[in-house]
């Protein structure tokens, strides 16, 4: 006796992580509008490094039953690298606090996880990797449509 689940009932997690980020959206829009801070493009490049691996795994998964649809999804592996990258290059562009004081210090042994800045360059790193096995130089240097090829701030 098989199980089957309706498309509603289909991964629920997948589900709950879109309509958080719906909702955020929709919080930011009801909003005055307000720069991006560092502590939300963490959250997001944790987000998106999460989805880049998934994309990963069904890249692979999907590679060798269906050809084509094995393709477009390396594609979009690759694009949602580069989106993840700069991300993480935005990140650095921004003040280290919210108000841009100078001499704000880090206190890292308040965050069990580390200073924000070292969490997403080793979660950045480790998502490297893993990109660097699978892709080509010339993969994950083709510019973004609309994305200037120098990154230089």
């Amino acid at each position: 006796m098989s199980t089957s689940l309706s498309p509603a009932e289909a991964h629920p997690y997948l589900r709950a992580a879109t309509a958080g980020i719906r909702h955020h959206a929709r919080s930011l829009n009801a909003k005055p509008p307000t720069p991006a801070d560092r502590v939300q493009l963490d959250v997001l490049h944790a987000h998106l490094t999460a989805l880049h691996e998934l994309l990963d795994h069904l890249a692979e998964t999907t590679r060798l039953p269906h050809p084509a649809a094995g393709r477009h999804l390396a594609t979009a592996h690759v694009r949602l690298w580069q989106a993840t990258a700069a991300v993480h290059d935005a990140f650095h562009l921004l003040p280290p606090t919210p108000d841009g004081a100078a001499g704000a210090e880090c206190r890292p042994e308040r965050l069990p996880e580390g200073p924000p800045v070292v969490t997403i360059c080793h979660r950045h790193l480790d998502a490297g990797h893993s990109v660097r096995r699978r892709t080509t130089p010339t993969d994950l240097h083709t510019p973004l449509p609309g994305h200037t090829a120098d990154r230089a701030a």
